[in-house]
C-alpha cells in the first residue's frame, strides 16, 4: 500500500546486453524527468542524456515535464543506430533479388 502522498514508478533503461528496471517511490505530482533523477539510473549510464535520449511512459513518447501516475513506468530510449524505413526498404530490395 502505498503512503499518503507517495505514488510507486518505474525508472527503466536498457542496453542491448543489459537492462535495469528501478522501483521509485516519489511524490504525488512528480514529473518524469524528477523521477529519472530520484531513480539515481543516470549515475549508473552515464552516457544518458535527457537532452539527447528520448522518454516515455510504457511505450509512448512523454516528454520529461509530464506528471506521473501510480504504477507508471518511464523509458528511456536509446537513439536508433538505423533508419528503421531504410532498413526496411533494403530488406525489401534483397528479398525482390532473390
Amino acid at each position: 500500500m502505498a503512503e499518503t502522498g507517495k505514488i510507486k514508478v518505474e525508472v527503466a533503461y536498457a542496453k542491448p546486453d543489459e537492462q535495469v528496471i528501478i522501483p521509485v517511490m516519489v511524490e504525488e505530482g512528480t514529473t518524469l524527468g524528477q523521477a529519472v533523477e530520484l531513480s539515481g539510473i543516470l549515475h549508473h549510464f552515464p552516457e544518458i542524456d535527457l537532452n539527447q535520449n528520448k522518454t516515455g511512459i510504457f511505450g509512448k513518447i512523454a516528454p520529461t515535464e509530464t506528471v506521473l501516475q501510480e504504477k507508471d513506468r518511464v523509458e528511456i530510449y536509446r537513439p536508433l543506430i538505423a533508419d528503421p524505413k531504410e532498413s526496411r526498404r533494403r530488406r525489401a530490395e534483397k528479398k525482390s533479388a532473390d
